[in-house]
């Protein structure tokens, strides 16, 4: 048997924890073979950690073969503690009125005490998944604070955006979702990502040649998808946490797997004309467990290019909001 790997949950009792621990127990995101240390982190909140302590009991009574053993903790010293992988799910959430400048400030205080405990007790080889909103910004800023594990290992989740692209598309064309090959999100997670469909093929053919409404592509598919937490709101009085969870498997699940090309927010460097120093959504090809490189060629035309430049602009906004923030 593999030796078990350390991963860390922040806010573990919250909707989309629940939603995630136990694909993590079954096997779903590193595999049928990788027994797993869960390193459970809430708040010091008593309420919380009541909750805590019920989800760690389901889990024990799930009697997962591959669950080696569960910390529950809300000191990050020991949540983050040689952990392989950290999975920043918790952040505040956005509230009634609330600015999403609010949310950043108040976030980003969060993810520098994270960013720093991480950099100092995580083990040498870990990896950061960012799922706490907005997850491009608060990786920026999770990543400024690291002097030992370097930025590549930063990355923030667009593949909640993806996965509803992808279905989106199947849907409009009345195809298997499965035949949906190539949709990559750039940008922020946010309604200003874009969903690059032109790149996108369906049964092996470019999707505007499948589906030939461009005012539906560039205008309500788009919208869809970058609005469609909202909606989901709208329609069950709650967010997206089961989607989340599962988008959240897929992003882990496809950087462990060499040869997987999928979408990731990373540290851009200036690819597809994005600041150097945001954490954009790209296409990725993952080289090995853990590791990726950036997918370069893809060409853009005249619309692809504005909504590249309106998404990096709003994540150099963010940037510059919370400056203050990052060393």
């Amino acid at each position: 048997m593999k030796t078990p790997i350390r991963v860390a949950v922040t806010g573990a009792a919250g909707q989309i924890g629940y939603s995630l621990l136990f694909r993590i127990a079954s096997g779903a995101m590193f595999g049928p073979d990788q027994p797993v240390i869960l390193q459970l982190l809430e708040a010091p909140v008593e309420k919380a950690l009541k909750a805590l302590e019920g989800v760690a009991m389901e889990l024990d009574d799930c009697a997962f073969p591959l669950l080696k053993g569960i910390i529950q903790t809300s000191q990050p010293e020991i949540g983050f503690k040689d952990a392989n992988w950290c999975l920043l799910v918790g952040a505040k959430p956005r509230g009634p009125g609330m600015e999403r400048a609010d949310l950043l400030k108040d976030n980003g205080k969060i993810f520098i005490g994270q960013g720093q405990v991480i950099d100092a007790v995580a083990a040498a080889d870990a990896r950061i998944a960012v799922v706490g909103n907005p997850a491009n910004t608060n990786c920026m800023i999770a990543a400024s604070q690291a002097k030992r594990l370097p930025p590549e290992r930063f990355t923030a989740m667009v593949r909640l955006d993806q996965n509803r692209a992808q279905t989106q598309l199947a849907k409009k064309a009345g195809v298997d979702l499965t035949t949906v090959k190539d949709l990559f999100i750039y940008g922020n997670h946010s309604p200003t990502m874009f969903p690059a469909f032109a790149h996108a093929t369906i049964n092996g053919r470019p999707v505007p040649a499948v589906i030939t409404d461009t005012e539906w592509l560039q205008g309500r598919f788009c919208e869809n998808v970058g609005k469609r937490g909202a909606a989901i709101i709208e329609a069950r009085g709650a967010s997206s946490a089961a989607s989340a969870a599962n988008a959240l498997v897929d992003h882990v699940r496809s950087l462990v797997t060499p040869g997987a090309i999928h979408s990731v927010g990373v540290k851009s460097n200036n690819h597809y004309g994005f600041d150097a120093n945001v954490w954009a959504g790209l296409p990725v090809r993952t080289t090995t467990p853990g590791s990726y490189e950036v997918i370069t060629t893809y060409a853009m035309d005249d619309f692809a290019k504005s909504k590249l430049a309106a998404t990096n602009q709003e994540l150099v906004d963010e940037r510059a909001f919370v400056a203050d923030l990052i060393k």
